[in-house]
């Protein structure tokens, strides 16, 4: 069995953007729903992708189609909260990248979830596997993994 993992620090993250919780987020365990902590995953990566102009959701010729994702998940994040959500690449392959993302609470420097997100590259049209364009790999590269 492997040994779970501990919370990150805030160090350990290459780029970060601030996010808020949504009266809506939290559950009837007036804590942020599951499914809520992967759409900041979600969100950061492709917000990251278009702010750098390396993907146009409507006629980029290839997209990231997610094939994996997972989240530990160490302490609760309930409304109102604001989460510094920190990203990585963790992984640059020829056709796939392995984005980390932590997900800071208020001021807190360790992690309250964490986990991946792995896209792999397809063209549009064909849903093919396909080389990570140039261009993507040249702004995901500064995200290589940061050692505090």
């Amino acid at each position: 069995m492997t040994e779970r993992p501990k919370p990150d620090k805030r160090g350990s993250y290459a780029y970060f953007q601030t996010m808020t919780t949504r009266w809506m987020d939290n559950d009837s365990y007036r804590h942020m729903n599951n499914a809520t902590y992967y759409s900041f995953f979600d969100t950061i990566v492709n917000q990251y992708l278009i702010e750098n102009g390396v993907l146009d959701v409507e006629k980029s010729p290839v997209i990231g189609l997610v094939a994996e994702t997972m989240c530990s998940y160490f302490r609760s994040i309930g409304f109102p909260s604001k989460i510094n959500v920190g990203l990585r690449v963790g992984h640059l392959g020829s056709s796939s990248i392995r984005y980390e993302i932590g997900l800071f609470k208020d001021d807190d420097d360790e992690a309250s979830a964490q986990g991946h997100f792995v896209h792999v590259c397809v063209e549009r049209e064909s849903g093919r596997p396909t080389a990570i364009p140039e261009k993507v790999k040249s702004v995901v590269a500064p995200l290589g993994r940061v050692t505090p």
